[in-house]
C-alpha cells in the first residue's frame, strides 16, 4: 500500500465514516510551516546528503509509517479527497509519532525544503494543479464529492488548471473551532451562521460581512429537520409531540458540538412555542411579553422531555444516523432532511421511512472564503470562483441531486423539486434574534437552558 506525505499533507484513512457512502480517503495537514515548505518524504530523501540528515529523514519515514491511522485506502477521484477533522484522524495511539514526524520534518524543511514554493504542482509540458480545502459539516460529504468534480472541470475549462478539492468534515462546532486552531481551510460550508461568525471573531480569518457578500445570505441551498422511522412505523410516530412519549427512544446528536444538532433542537423549540402561542410572532411582539414567558417554561419542560428520551448524544449529525442505522438504536432519528433522502436511497424503503411533523425550521447552511488563509495560499480568486459556482445552473441541479433544496427552483427539474415534501416552515429569527441569541439562551456553558434541563446520562 502506498503511503507517504503529499504536497504537505499525510495520507491515509478516515475513521467513522458513514456506512452507506463507503470508505473516504482521509489526510492529516502537517501546519503551517511544513505545509508552507511543500516537501515530500521522498523529496527529503533525494536531497538530504549529509548523515544527520538521513537519520532525520528516516525518522519522518518511521512517524508516518508506523501510524496506524494512515493507511492507503486506494486512488480516489483526483477533484475531491477527503480529510476527517483533526480530532477525528488524530488517535491517541497515533499521535506520538505523527508529533515526532511533524518535528522532524520542520527541522529537515529548514535544512533544505524552499518555503516560498507556491500552490500549485506540475511540470513542463503537464496541466498545473491547484489545491482546495473545504472545511464542512459532516452530512455534505456526498454532495461535495460531485460538486468538486464538477467543479474541477468547470476550472480547468476556464483556467486550464486542474483543482484538487480536499474535504474535511465532522460536527460544524467542531470544524468551527478546528479552523480558529490552525486547520487552513480555504472555505468553509458549514451547517449554520454562527459558527462561521466564531471563526470570524475569534481570529479575524473571515471578514465580518462576509454573510452579505453572495446571495441568500451566503446560504446557496436550505434543507429542514424531519423523522427517520422504522419501517412500517411501528410507533406510529407523526410529530414533534410524540417525542416526549414514555415508550420512545429518540436519537438526536450534541446541540453543543453539531450544527445540525441546533436546528433539531430549534425545530422542537419553536414547535413547544407554537402549541402553546398559537403563532410565533407574539415571541418577537412586546405586547405578548407575559404569555411568551409562561409558553417559555412549558417549552422547556418539552425540551427536557424530549432529550429525556435521548439514550445518546453523538457529537454530529453523520454519528448519530450511524447510531440508528447501523448500531440499530433508537426508534426515531431527528435528522436532516438530506440524510434522511440518503438513508432511504441507500438502504431501501424496507427499512426505514420518512416522517414529515407539521412544523420545522428553515436550515440555512451558509458558506465563506476563509479570506486570509485563501490570500496566503493564492487562492482568492479560486476560493470565490467555487462558492459562486454553487449558485449556478449545475450547482443548484447537484445541490437538488443530492436533497439539498435549492435556492434557485428555476435552474432545477420540476421532477427533482417535487421529491420535497410542502411542510410548514418557520425561521431561526422567528424564535430568537439570530444565532448570538441562540448561544446566549439555549447553548451557553452551564446558564444555557439546554444544560438546565438536560441530564447527563450514567
Amino acid at each position: 500500500m502506498a503511503q507517504g506525505l503529499q504536497n504537505g499533507v499525510c495520507t491515509g484513512a478516515t475513521s467513522g465514516s458513514f456506512p452507506l457512502s463507503g470508505t473516504l480517503l482521509s489526510q492529516i495537514e502537517l501546519g503551517p510551516i511544513a505545509k508552507k515548505m511543500k516537501c515530500s518524504t521522498l523529496w527529503v530523501f533525494r536531497t538530504s546528503f549529509s548523515y544527520l540528515d538521513w537519520l532525520l529523514g528516516i525518522g519522518v519515514w518511521a512517524g508516518v509509517w508506523r501510524t496506524p491511522h494512515l493507511q492507503d485506502v486506494g486512488q480516489q477521484a483526483r477533484s475531491s479527497r477527503e480529510i476527517g477533522s483533526l480530532e477525528e484522524v488524530m488517535s491517541k495511539q497515533s499521535l506520538g509519532f505523527v508529533r515526532i514526524g511533524w518535528f522532524l520534518l520542520i527541522g529537515i524543511g529548514f535544512l533544505g525544503c524552499d518555503s516560498n514554493t507556491p500552490n500549485t504542482v506540475g511540470s513542463a509540458g503537464t496541466t498545473k494543479t491547484r489545491k482546495l480545502l473545504n472545511v464542512s459539516y459532516d452530512p455534505t460529504r456526498e454532495l461535495y464529492v460531485e460538486f468538486n468534480q464538477a467543479f474541477a472541470e468547470h476550472w480547468k475549462e476556464l483556467h486550464g488548471e486542474w483543482v484538487d478539492v480536499d474535504q474535511s468534515h465532522g460536527g460544524s462546532g467542531q470544524q468551527s473551532r478546528a479552523v480558529v486552531e490552525g486547520l487552513s481551510a480555504d472555505v468553509v460550508s458549514l451547517a449554520l451562521s454562527g459558527d462561521i461568525d466564531v471563526i470570524a471573531k475569534k481570529s479575524g480569518l473571515i471578514a465580518h460581512d462576509w454573510q452579505s457578500r453572495l446571495p441568500n445570505n451566503s446560504s446557496p441551498y436550505t434543507s429542514t429537520i424531519v423523522f427517520l422511522v422504522r419501517k412500517g412505523n411501528p410507533k406510529k410516530i407523526k410529530d414533534w409531540g410524540d417525542l416526549v412519549r414514555d415508550d420512545l427512544k429518540v436519537i438526536t446528536p450534541n446541540p453543543k458540538t453539531g450544527g445540525g444538532a441546533r436546528w433539531n433542537y430549534l425545530a422542537a423549540w419553536g414547535y413547544a412555542l407554537q402549541r402553546e402561542l398559537g403563532d410565533l410572532k407574539k415571541v418577537r411582539d412586546p405586547a405578548f411579553a407575559e404569555e411568551v414567558r409562561q409558553a417559555t417554561e412549558k417549552a422547556k419542560g418539552f425540551i427536557q422531555k424530549l432529550y429525556s428520551n435521548v439514550p445518546k448524544l453523538d457529537k454530529s449529525a453523520r454519528a448519530a444516523t450511524n447510531t440508528f442505522i447501523q448500531s440499530q438504536i433508537g426508534d426515531v432519528l431527528l435528522a436532516w432532511e438530506n440524510e434522511a433522502f440518503l438513508a432511504m436511497r441507500e438502504l431501501g424503503s424496507d427499512q426505514v421511512e420518512m416522517v414529515v411533523p407539521s412544523l420545522s425550521i428553515r436550515a440555512e447552511p451558509p458558506v465563506a472564503v476563509v479570506d486570509s488563509n485563501a490570500r496566503a495560499h493564492g487562492n482568492e480568486e479560486l476560493a470565490k470562483e467555487y462558492l459562486n459556482y454553487l449558485y449556478s445552473e449545475r450547482g443548484q441541479q447537484i445541490v437538488a441531486k443530492n436533497f439539498y433544496r435549492p435556492r434557485q427552483t428555476e435552474l432545477t427539474d420540476t421532477k427533482i423539486l417535487s421529491q420535497f415534501a410542502d411542510v410548514q416552515l418557520f425561521e431561526i429569527t422567528d424564535v430568537v434574534s439570530g444565532w448570538d441569541e441562540a448561544q446566549e439562551l439555549h447553548f451557553k456553558d452551564r446558564t444555557g437552558i439546554f444544560d438546565q434541563v438536560y441530564q447527563v446520562k450514567p
